[in-house]
């Protein structure tokens, strides 16, 4: 069919298939023209942006150098961590021990050193003076 054959009312539509095909409008007859939009003028790139363009591949490539590093150090880096942990459980384990070994040396120490010390103190009625004796052995 020619465009001047097709009746008012009816247009030719592309389908997502690719396929045309008449059809009939509900709205105007005729489409409303779009606007012609203003020519754009170039602007300048900011400066932030240009800075932030070179520094991601920077940025990227050191974290990525950073992972192959961390991933050659790896079994050094687990070799270490164990030291570590043996070297903390015998700091742990000779502090236990130095406090065990110190409380019994103390306590024979003071045991042998301590006074022992009786009172007896006796007082008459509610406001009565007190009268006492220490013995010291």
């Amino acid at each position: 069919m020619h465009p001047h054959e097709i009746p008012p009312g009816v247009q030719e539509v592309i389908l997502p298939s690719g396929e045309r095909a008449l059809a009939y409008s509900t709205g105007p007859a005729t489409p409303p023209p779009l606007p012609v939009p203003a020519p754009t003028v170039a602007q300048p790139i900011p400066a932030w942006a240009k800075t932030t363009a070179l520094l991601a591949p920077t940025v990227g490539g050191g974290i990525a150098v950073a992972a192959v590093g961390l991933s050659a150090a790896a079994p050094g880096l687990v070799a270490v961590s164990h030291v570590l942990w043996s070297a903390v459980a015998a700091i742990a384990a000779g502090g236990t021990a130095a406090a065990v070994v110190i409380g019994r040396v103390r306590a024979r120490i003071t045991a042998a050193q301590r006074p022992h010390i009786t009172q007896h103190i006796t007082a008459t009625g509610w406001f009565g003076r007190a009268h006492g004796t220490i013995n010291h052995r």
